[in-house]
């Protein structure tokens, strides 16, 4: 596993949980968006055990809904435990990137 699959690992949840936040989304929708956002390496093989993961924690829930383009899809929304944990993940989020871009700005000059 290279050092940006280990990161992302560990933030992927976060971006998923902040994605459906904003508005009910399917699987491969979220596959998409991640890319639009740079994220090009984050296959959908990876997205759905984390949104079975969520959707067990009831961080998330699924509504199968009609597609005007084939078959239901399955969207998610966040539950009032997944706002919390976005939350969290923000504050954590911000309580680490703050030190960690002082550090790398400071130090992290490359030879």
């Amino acid at each position: 596993m290279t050092l940006r699959s280990q990161l992302l690992k560990g933030i992927l949840e976060g971006c998923i949980l902040s994605i459906i936040s904003r508005q009910p989304t399917y699987g491969y929708e979220l596959s998409v968006k991640l890319q639009e956002f740079g994220l090009n390496d984050v296959s959908e093989g990876s997205i759905y055990p984390i949104l079975l993961r969520l959707q067990k924690e009831n961080l998330i829930q699924g509504e199968m809904k009609k597609s005007d383009t084939g078959p239901k899809r399955k969207y998610y929304a966040l539950t009032n435990e997944g706002h919390e944990a976005l939350k969290q993940f923000i504050y954590h989020w911000r309580t680490i990137k703050a030190p960690v871009d002082t550090i790398i700005g400071e130090g992290g000059n490359i030879r």
